[in-house]
């Protein structure tokens, strides 16, 4: 071990990354190592050191390679890291692979009969041998495999210093109260502590010191708050077909919905159902619309590009329907278990012909509880299809936040008909813009005095919703559409703006912002350059951007995408500005790090 170590002695010299540095763990998929990775993650964040934690997985069957990352950060940065700080290979198969990415002076954490120690003379080692000590500290045989993993989350603590009351409350939190699988677990994290506090030498290299920086918040996934948010928000129906990586957003959803959706009598207040396709369940969203219930549906990009044809139903015909886009990498099946911002166009213009959607862009957890309530108030006001649209990153992995507000103020069913309103009515149009904001009025199936009901279609039609194929009657249809869309820019989340008086802009949105909020500060820190930024949280685009592009010289576009298809869009709109966009893209599938951003800024600024 000495001799290991004499070989990294530079690296040991270098200086001590307190609470500020990043883990990878290399796994078998299947092997437990998802209940290890979040006791370590977990155990740092009661510590009161800020994390996020980010899982790579397979997309088909167990056994193949995973992998873990733990970014700590004392500044709050939770952006993934460029650089891996401590490598704990578990994994034959890769673990050569992932030693030799590792920048000089990694400390690797690996299974002993590895033999790592052999590829570099640059990183420090510790051998693990972690058969013997799951051997020792379980008797069941049959638990090894699943058991073995959390022998690391002990040694790595104890190189870390970090509090085992704290790993013994994430145990506890992780497993909900399984008193057996505790002690088994805990057990494991006691051995391979004392094993490495006797047999390993101490390290300076990385330490977490016990903070306040986390009191008061949770850590939570996208897919979980956005669920909290549809149920917060009364949905009624919803229509889905499971699709990495959103199936968890509506399995969330039917856990929280039968333990808080329920009436007196203990019958379910919504109704989820799984459906045979994609298309099935978008038919079901807008039938539910057009009856008057708040549906909704969570899907991916190949989901939506099915749903197309009924997208295009509902915003032809005026059908309010929610749809949450937890985006993956594409084209056709692409990389279903990593992330992309690649569905930006396909959301913005769903469908054929002229179509342009109201598009949400939550950044961070509060805004997917947020976004996800408010989706249901801006489908029913502009009756219409609502796109709510994150990613993997944002809705598959471990974000730390401040608890959610509960939302205060009464449901916004828009423009909608009661029975008065309908007996009264002498010359009603479903689709005349009678205020000038593009929206009609509905009325609702069912309404008392049986005059709710309405025959709507998605063929050319006029303000009566009688069928026409008059020009004149077309053209005044997708006017009023495009009026209503031009209307939408009062109510949709402003953006979120910076203004340091800077003329160098960055634009972004969505899973992007911890890397650009790290890069923006590395920025100033290392080349003294000031950026404005502002964080784009809809579509369409407000009067908020147009002074932003305005006031810039030039405005960096950061996107997760090979096409820059946001960029494309702002170009669109603001053709008279369309020199002063800069695409910064970032698309092996991977979470956007702040390097990535600054290298490109820069290489732009030779």
């Amino acid at each position: 071990m000495s001799t290991e170590l004499a070989n990294a002695h530079a690296a040991q010299d270098a200086k001590t990354l307190v609470n500020d540095f990043s883990i990878e763990i290399g796994t078998v998929n299947g092997s437990g190592s998802q209940t290890a990775n979040s006791v370590l993650m977990r155990t740092i964040f009661l510590m009161g050191v800020p994390v996020s934690g980010k899982n790579l997985f397979p997309s088909n069957i167990a056994g193949l390679p995973t992998w873990f990352q733990i970014r700590a950060n004392t500044k709050g940065y939770v952006a993934r890291k460029h650089r891996v700080d401590l490598m704990i290979c578990m994994n034959p198969e890769t673990a050569k692979e992932d030693v030799l990415k590792l920048s000089d002076g990694a400390i690797v954490i690996y299974d002993e009969p590895l033999k790592l120690n052999t590829l570099r003379d640059d990183l420090i080692y510790y051998p693990v041998p972690f058969q013997k000590l799951v051997t020792a500290s379980c008797p069941e045989p049959k638990l090894h495999k699943l058991v073995k993993n959390m022998i690391y989350v002990g040694v790595a603590g104890q190189m870390l210093g970090l509090d085992m009351i704290e790993t013994k409350k994430a145990i506890t939190k992780q497993l909900k109260g399984k008193q057996k699988a505790i002690e088994i677990n805990q057990a494991a994290v006691d051995a391979g502590f004392a094993w490495a506090a006797e047999n390993m030498p101490a390290q300076s290299r990385i330490k977490v010191v016990a903070d306040d920086k986390t009191k008061g918040n949770i850590i939570i996934d996208g897919n979980a708050a956005c669920a909290l948010g549809a149920m917060f928000a009364g949905v009624q129906v919803v229509g889905w077909y499971p699709i990495t990586p959103s199936s968890s957003l509506v399995e969330s959803l039917i856990d929280y919905a039968d333990e808080y959706r329920r009436d007196e009598d203990g019958k379910s207040t919504v109704a989820i159902v799984q459906m045979e396709d994609e298309l099935a369940s978008a038919g079901m969203v807008f039938g539910a619309g057009w009856a008057g219930a708040r549906s909704m549906t969570s899907t991916s990009g190949p989901g939506i590009s099915l749903m197309s044809e009924f997208i295009g139903l509902g915003y032809f015909s005026e059908i309010p329907g929610v749809f949450f886009n937890v985006a993956r990498t594409g084209p056709s099946t692409g990389l279903p278990t990593r992330t992309m911002q690649g569905d930006i166009d396909i959301c913005a213009k769903c469908s054929h012909g002229d179509t342009l959607h109201i598009n949400l862009y939550p950044g961070n957890m509060t805004e997917c509880f947020e976004f996800a309530y408010e989706s249901f108030n801006l489908a029913e006001r502009f009756q219409t299809p609502i796109f709510v649209v994150t990613d993997l990153d944002l809705g598959m992995q471990n974000w730390m936040s401040k608890p959610f507000t509960y939302p205060e103020g009464n449901f916004d069913r828009g423009k909608v008909l009661g029975e008065k309103e309908l007996a009264d009515m002498k010359d009603w149009g479903r689709y005349k813009d009678v205020d000038g904001d593009g929206i009609p009025y509905r009325t609702l199936p069912a309404t008392p005095g049986g005059k709710g009901a309405y025959f709507t279609r998605g063929s050319g039609h006029n303000a009566m919703a009688q069928y026409s194929e008059k020009p004149e009657d077309y053209v005044a249809l997708v006017d009023r559409l495009r009026a209503k869309y031009e209307t939408a820019k009062s109510y949709v989340p402003k953006p979120i703006l910076d203004d340091t008086g800077s003329k160098r802009g960055i634009l972004a949105f969505g899973s992007s912002d911890p890397a650009v909020m790290e890069a923006r500060d590395v920025l100033v820190d290392s080349f003294q350059k000031k950026t404005d930024y502002l964080r784009l949280r809809a579509l369409p685009f407000t009067a908020e951007v147009d002074a932003f592009i305005k006031n810039s010289d030039v405005v960096y576009v950061v996107e997760q995408n090979r096409d820059g298809q946001m960029k494309a869009l702002l170009r669109e709109f603001y053709p008279q500005a369309s020199m002063k966009f800069k695409s910064v893209l970032h698309y092996n599938g991977m979470a956007l790090d702040a390097q990535t951003i600054v290298d490109q800024i820069n290489a732009f600024e030779k």
